[in-house]
């Protein structure tokens, strides 16, 4: 049963492909909470069944953070933090996020400094929103794509091996399989919500 229900999971992946990777973690890194694990870790096991590589693998998943986090930078940039917090504070439970999350990513940024946006990248909540600040706090667009990703990489690279080495390890696959179904689930519902919006705005 278990066995079967991967091969589904990893299947559903492998027909996404490199754009699907490229996509999910645009997604992950722009300011909807979608787990990085859900397109990395099953991307990992799939080069270790040989049906992807880990270069295109890895550089999908990084261009794809790096730019949901330049999305976020502009964001920042332009509205500035007190239009952002109003934002999440209307619409942020939508979304599963809430105000507290980008104080405590903005609070970060400015103890920490540009390197938080590479340590920024590893802290669950933090890792959507710490490229906010960044741009509220007009941080030097090159540093900022530095750090990012050189740490979205990293990250990357962490995740891709976890799916790698984990590929023929039931008892490791089911550690990660909760936040895989998980964001199948927020895939799903972000496309219904795609062709809800289409529909209605058809009439």
């Amino acid at each position: 049963m278990f066995h079967q229900i991967t091969d589904t999971v990893l299947g559903f992946f492998a027909d996404l492909g490199y754009i699907g990777i490229f996509a999910m973690m645009t997604i992950e890194s722009s300011f909807i909470p979608f787990p990085s694990e859900v397109a990395m870790i099953p991307a990992g096991a799939l080069i270790q069944r040989g049906e992807m590589t880990f270069f295109m693998v890895l550089l999908a998943g990084t261009a794809g953070a790096y730019l949901g986090s330049v999305i976020n930078y502009i964001l920042g940039y332009y509205l500035g933090g007190p239009v952002i917090k109003t934002l999440i504070h209307k619409y942020g439970k939508y979304i599963f996020l809430n105000e507290s999350h980008y104080l405590q990513a903005e609070k970060f940024f400015q103890e920490k400094g540009a390197i938080t946006t590479f340590v920024g990248r590893f802290i669950p909540a933090v890792r959507q929103l710490i490229s906010i600040p960044a741009g509220v706090f007009r941080m030097n667009f090159a540093v900022f794509s530095l750090w990012t990703i050189l740490g979205a990489g990293l990250w990357n690279i962490i995740l891709i091996a976890i799916g790698y080495y984990a590929s023929d390890k039931q008892d490791m696959i089911l550690m990660y399989i909760k936040e895989i179904v998980i964001g199948l689930l927020l895939l799903g519902a972000l496309y219904l919500g795609y062709k809800w919006y289409r529909k209605s705005h058809k009439k």
